[in-house]
């Protein structure tokens, strides 16, 4: 039965992603919105890219920055060619896990071997690399380590950015938004200062360094520092609120290219919640989920169902747009038929 569901989950999440998408149109009054005329604006869309470029570029600094604090050193070219990579790989995929595993893989390579074209590992093999800390390479642990950081703090951004938006506008949920953004808004800082304060205190610190002595990587504490270190936690925060606060951005340059400004408090409860909600692996890369979550929300504010709905598939085609150069990386790995041959030519010789 298990065997089963693993084979049928990639076709049920397609009918998951469809399913939203039909529940996010199913009472849009289609005539109407023709009637009204929309003028579209195909520059807002220039800008919704650029966005999302700056979005990623600003997140390769934090990975970057976390990797070259466990000596994973390569130049920038590399790290923004493999976030790039990873996250177009990420759409075709339910959550990030494949594109995390990617460059979590690549990333730990030299960049020796990385460029070297006697690098036969395919694509699946790359998606697909088990972890075990007890006998991966030092160099595999303290990358998958280093993305499992970028990860979290991307995580603790969005819901601070959340948090500050339903201060913001969280009466229009009810009279417990304000009051539900003030806790989270408190759990999310307090939880920084409080890994800052363990990671400062002797006792808890020398905790830390031993179980990451057990894991077989000791140099995981230079990446612990770099996260969540009291001189540094601060700009990794305000990092991550500004990757997202540019994600947001983009999504409103979509809805401005049909003539809609929406309130930023709106979509800073919306974009937020979106987040938590596609890591769940219940659809195609948000698709779906993502217009039905934010026409629900948006309609809060009075925005047409239509528009967010036209203004979203607008914006994860933009999305796709921003991670195709990443296309030139993939491209240049051996498929996994080319690859057997390869290895079966190898013994014969």
């Amino acid at each position: 039965m298990k065997q089963i569901l693993k084979k049928l989950w990639p076709y049920i999440r397609i009918a998951l992603s469809v399913a939203l998408l039909w529940l996010a149109t199913r009472n849009i009054d289609w005539q109407a919105l023709r009637d009204t005329k929309i003028s579209i604006h195909p520059l807002w869309f220039g800008l919704a890219l650029i966005m999302l470029i700056l979005t990623n570029l600003l997140a390769v600094l934090r990975w970057g920055w976390l990797m070259r604090s466990v000596k994973l050193y390569r130049p920038a070219w590399d790290y923004i060619a493999l976030y790039f990579t990873g996250g177009l790989i990420n759409q075709g995929l339910p959550s990030t896990i494949g594109g995390d595993s990617y460059r979590a893989v690549q990333g730990s390579r030299s960049v020796q071997s990385l460029h070297s074209v006697n690098n036969s590992e395919t694509l699946h093999e790359a998606l697909h690399h088990s972890l075990d800390l007890n006998h991966a390479p030092p160099r595999l642990r303290l990358s998958f380590f280093s993305v499992a950081l970028d990860r979290g703090l991307g995580l603790v951004g969005n819901n601070i950015l959340g948090a500050l938006g339903l201060i913001l506008g969280g009466a229009m949920l009810g009279p417990w938004g304000e009051t539900l953004g003030w806790w989270i808004l408190g759990a999310m800082l307090g939880g920084a200062a409080l890994a800052a304060t363990l990671l400062k205190a002797k006792g808890s610190r020398r905790l830390i360094e031993q179980i990451l002595h057990k894991l077989g990587m000791p140099q995981a504490m230079a990446a612990l520092n770099v996260a969540l270190g009291w001189k540094t936690v601060c700009v990794q925060l305000a990092i991550s609120v500004m990757t997202h606060l540019l994600a947001l951005t983009s999504f409103w340059c979509c809805l401005m290219a049909f003539g809609v400004n929406a309130p930023l408090s709106a979509l800073m409860i919306g974009m937020p919640a979106l987040g938590l909600l596609m890591m769940l692996p219940i659809s195609i890369s948000g698709w779906g989920l993502r217009e039905a979550t934010l026409s629900a929300t948006l309609a809060l504010w009075q925005i047409d169902s239509g528009i967010t709905v036209l203004a979203s598939v607008s914006f994860g085609i933009v999305t796709l747009i921003t991670y195709l150069p990443g296309a030139i990386t993939l491209l240049k790995r051996p498929r996994a038929g080319s690859t057997q041959q390869a290895k079966n030519a190898s013994k014969h010789h």
